[in-house]
């Protein structure tokens, strides 16, 4: 009923801050005055009712009757994420009780400005679920006033509190009019000062309303007001339990806290220096999570997907917590990325024993040939084959759980294979090293058979065959064309778009126009046939390796080391296909909860956690107060992930540290050799790759196997994250294109249609001469 700023300034009272004296118009008032009525014209000509003028004027005469300060005070503003600041009306020395009712009346006016609506349009908060109340204060004639912040809104540093302040009302320093004096009080207590300018300052006038003069030379803000602001700001954040954006002013020395709300877009608080593990799970993580998880990807896909498997496999070498606790969460939205600190167990003591074992045991050549891995996809097939739409909601609220249940014997695939793919790649890296042909050891790995291999073959097949019957233009698409297409999606489709530690994403089945941009880039001119790759044959030159035996034990070692790469590669491809099950049964109990109008639209299910959705037990059976917390839920972590949208999860400067560059634009990890000069094309995402053409230079903020493709065509490849042992550096050697990982921020930096010169082998992007 008091609105977000009433109910913060409600408890500040209670707790005894100092607060000046007022009360609020509620919600309740405004319902009673708007009756249905929505525009701000409305507003400015309605008459208040009898009985609330009266009040209205009771609570001002209850006050003094001298000059106030009247706020609006939105239902909206209790959002987490959802800050409201200037959205609508505040008026300052409001005088007389006219005066005041016309103030309030052009408060409620304010929720109908075309700024407020599109404000709550872009959080998509519904108007009809929007009030207003108004908050009436008696005025504090400011020496000094401003903001304070509990939290370095900046450096988003949790135990620095930054203030600024100005002299006069506190109104110059929110809206941006003055340069106010800036004080960062770090944790003991030491205050970092830069001086303001005071181009302006605000004060009341004498009759109501406020003046602006001219800029005055003040002393900065007295040390035992500072004491007295860090000591009330440290105290309000413990209340709220989280950092607060308060107004403050001071007058005769003493402190009076105007309003507080939580602070919003505040970055993560640092991390410190990583240590060189974190900094390599770092990289692996981030190109892992291009975009911010949602809920339902937390309690699902997160913990039981690839990232869980590889917390099993790490485990069982001996290495703990490798991947605990790396995303960190608020108001049950994710806003950190925290890569954590493994722990060295005595099992590391032993994983060599294990190691060799396992590699002794368990060729992975044969590993499709293990009858768990054909139980696993026996399993798949009968998940997949359900009509998820004709079961029961008791049913199909299972299905989540039987999706991921079938991942979790996967890991003992990866820890019982992986030890024979590492021993035949460092087997073959010794040798060739041994052998003074160390430089061959990439390319001797570039024949291993893929499932992505396969995957890239078909897509170019698709566009074969799409220039000779002409589908790409055509609406409906040749039949020819529409079977192969289908066919393709069926045996790919489960491919992720973005992230394969997701569920939220779509797969390539979910969004086959990114298929079809992909079948665009290759169709527009056909990749250039790859040469046959001589590697194996300039090894085998080796006056060493002259004799039939020895040529046939590299050939066999050679052979070891792709069937590791395949295995890597293919184990990849094989386990996420329970995903797009997952991901459809979420999808589904989302369009039910829609139509039950608990939720907007299906999507909206990502914001709910699974458990969430496991405690409806009867969908027809929700109480309306059940609906109801289910709806708050959702809007208000929608919310706080809007509020977060320009938040970086981690400084990329943490785990790519910016290098000195020289002359180059960006530089990076070498990834793959050779020097290429080409127009950049930057794409973001894979709805975007349609629109790279042959030849540019791709600049991408992360790779899966699903850009692949894109390396058919493109001249060289520069990507924010990963490293030289990433899936792109690893395809772009394959490819023989230059490749330039880990730049951080190539994607901010380079523009479409600049020329630039990559080079792979130094790990540089300049400008072409």
């Amino acid at each position: 009923m008091a609105g977000g700023k009433g109910a913060n300034l409600g408890e500040l009272v209670r707790n005894g801050f100092p607060v000046p004296g007022g009360f609020v118009v509620t919600t309740h008032a405004y319902d009673l005055v708007a009756q249905g009525h929505d525009t701000r014209a409305y507003f400015e000509r309605v008459e208040i009712p009898g009985d609330l003028r009266e009040a209205i004027i009771g609570g001002y005469a209850a006050l003094g009757g001298g000059p106030v300060a009247v706020r609006s005070s939105a239902t909206a503003e209790d959002l987490p994420g959802a800050a409201f600041a200037g959205q609508q009306d505040t008026y300052l020395n409001v005088v007389g009780e006219q005066a005041l009712l016309d103030a309030v009346r052009r408060c409620w006016g304010s929720l109908w400005t075309d700024r407020a609506v599109a404000y709550r349009a872009k959080l998509a908060i519904d108007d009809s679920e929007v009030r207003i109340a108004v908050v009436v204060q008696s005025m504090v004639e400011a020496d000094m006033a401003g903001v304070l912040f509990t939290a370095n809104p900046v450096t988003g540093d949790r135990t620095q509190l930054v203030i600024d302040a100005s002299s006069g009302l506190g109104e110059a320093v929110v809206s941006g009019l003055v340069t106010p004096d800036h004080h960062v009080i770090d944790a003991s207590g030491r205050t970092h000062f830069t001086p303001g300018r005071r181009e302006v300052v605000i004060r009341g006038a004498a009759g109501g309303g406020v003046v602006h003069e001219s800029g005055a030379t003040a002393e900065r803000l007295p040390d035992e007001v500072l004491k007295e602001l860090a000591r009330l700001g440290k105290e309000v954040a413990a209340h709220f339990g989280r950092p607060q954006d308060v107004e403050w002013a001071c007058a005769g020395g003493r402190v009076y806290l105007l309003q507080a709300r939580p602070m919003t877009a505040l970055p993560p608080p640092p991390l410190g220096r990583l240590n060189p593990m974190q900094r390599r799970l770092a990289t692996i993580l981030l190109e892992y999570l291009p975009e911010r998880p949602y809920p339902i990807d937390m309690t699902t896909w997160v913990p039981h997907g690839p990232a869980g498997l590889m917390a099993k496999v790490v485990a069982s070498f001996g290495v703990r917590r490798a991947f605990d606790g790396f995303l960190r969460e608020e108001d049950g939205v994710v806003y950190q990325l925290a890569p954590p600190k493994p722990h060295l167990t005595l099992g590391v003591l032993v994983a060599p024993f294990s190691i060799a074992a396992g590699a002794r045991r368990y060729n992975p050549a044969r590993w499709t040939e293990d009858r768990r891995f054909r139980g696993y996809l026996a399993g798949i097939r009968e998940l997949a084959a359900r009509d998820l739409g004709a079961m029961p909601w008791a049913r199909l609220v299972r299905v989540p759980r039987q999706a991921l249940a079938l991942v979790q014997p996967v890991a003992d695939l990866r820890v019982d294979y992986l030890p024979g793919t590492g021993w035949a790649l460092l087997r073959l890296l010794v040798v060739v090293k041994l052998l003074g042909r160390g430089r061959l050891f990439g390319g001797l790995l570039h024949g291993a058979r893929t499932r992505t291999t396969d995957a890239n073959e078909a897509l170019a097949r698709l566009a074969e065959l799409a220039t000779s019957t002409g589908a790409l233009g055509a609406d409906p698409r040749p039949a020819e064309f529409e079977s192969a297409f289908q066919a393709f999606l069926a045996e790919y489709g489960h491919r992720e778009t973005s992230s394969p530690i997701l569920v939220s994403p779509p797969t390539w089945a979910d969004a086959p126009e990114t298929v079809l941009g992909l079948v665009k880039v290759l169709a527009a001119e056909p990749p250039a046939r790859k040469k046959p790759d001589d590697t194996l044959e300039r090894l085998l030159g080796h006056p060493l390796l002259r004799s039939r035996a020895r040529r046939a034990r590299m050939r066999r070692w050679v052979a070891a080391a792709r069937a590791g790469v395949a295995f890597r590669e293919d184990s990849h491809f094989y386990f996420t296909m329970p995903q797009p099950v997952l991901r459809r049964s979420l999808l589904e109990m989302g369009r039910r909860l829609r139509d039950a109008k608990v939720l907007d639209k299906p999507k909206d299910v990502f914001h709910l956690r699974l458990e969430e959705l496991e405690a409806i037990n009867d969908l027809d059976a929700l109480t309306g107060k059940d609906r109801e917390r289910l709806r708050d839920a959702v809007r208000a972590r929608a919310v706080k992930r809007e509020e977060l949208a320009g938040v970086r999860l981690i400084d990329p400067a943490l785990v790519f540290p910016v290098r000195e560059t020289g002359d180059a634009l960006v530089a990076g990890s070498p990834a793959s050799g050779g020097v290429v000069t080409g127009p950049v094309k930057v794409i973001r995402e894979p709805s975007e790759f349609g629109r790279l053409d042959a030849g540019d230079v791709l600049v991408c903020p992360y790779t899966n196997p699903s850009w692949t493709p894109l390396f058919q065509q493109a001249a060289a490849v520069v990507v924010d994250t990963g490293g030289a042992g990433s899936h792109a550096a690893i395809v772009a050697r394959e490819y023989g294109i230059p490749a330039v990982m880990g730049t951080g921020r190539g994607t901010s930096v380079l523009r479409d249609g600049q020329v630039v010169t990559v080079n792979g082998d130094a790990g540089t992007v300049t400008g072409a001469p």
